[in-house]
């Protein structure tokens, strides 16, 4: 059945295939994206100016089918919701620890939402993402606030940052630890759940 309140307006074409895969083929990744693009342009002229390519990035070795990677990380909903409901906790069991929901983009203490503002789960993420790395203030304004320097706060706005994230996630705040002189450090910690 068509909803009549809806028009098609474009697609999306999810393509599983690595540089490897690729490679073996007689063509590399760029190239056959060149080549799609170009198949557009041809088949549809006026969608040559109206085509647009991403090329989904993983870390070494993360595993998984090609295309399920390419799905999650090009933020198919489909493939996002499906790996949300693998993740949610069930009724029957509390998920305890601090867990962070990279795609999410939440973090949960014992099962119940943190409620981060967008600048406390970017500073969170980062910081975990350097585990074990002693991370400037000067540098978390440089990444955290790249590109729009003029709300960029100084340095000790950052202890201040840092203190209302610890608040939000009690009972877990020692994860972050201040480096006098330094700055702030993640260290590996058993309670602490990275979903990816």
């Amino acid at each position: 059945m068509t909803d009549t309140n809806t028009e098609a307006r474009g697609f999306a074409l999810y393509v599983g295939v690595d540089e490897a895969t690729a490679k073996a083929a007689g063509i590399s990744l760029a190239e056959l994206v060149g080549k799609l693009r170009e198949t557009v342009a041809e088949l549809v002229p006026a969608a040559a100016n109206e085509t647009y390519a991403a090329v989904a990035l993983a870390p070494k070795g993360a595993g998984g089918r090609p295309i399920d990677v390419v799905r999650t990380a090009l933020r198919d909903p489909r493939a996002i919701d499906k790996i949300v409901e693998a993740h949610e906790p069930h009724d029957e069991e509390q998920s305890q620890g601090l867990v962070i929901d990279t795609l999410r983009h939440k973090v949960f203490v014992d099962g119940e939402n943190a409620e981060l503002t967008y600048k406390e789960f970017a500073l969170i993420n980062y910081l975990i993402s350097r585990e074990g790395s002693t991370i400037a203030r000067q540098e978390i304004i440089d990444i955290l606030w790249a590109g729009d320097e003029e709300n960029a706060p100084n340095q000790r706005t950052i202890d201040v940052h840092i203190r209302r994230l610890r608040a939000k996630i009690a009972g877990y705040e020692d994860i972050i630890r201040t480096v006098r002189g330094g700055g702030y450090r993640f260290d590996n910690h058993p309670d602490v759940i990275y979903e990816i």
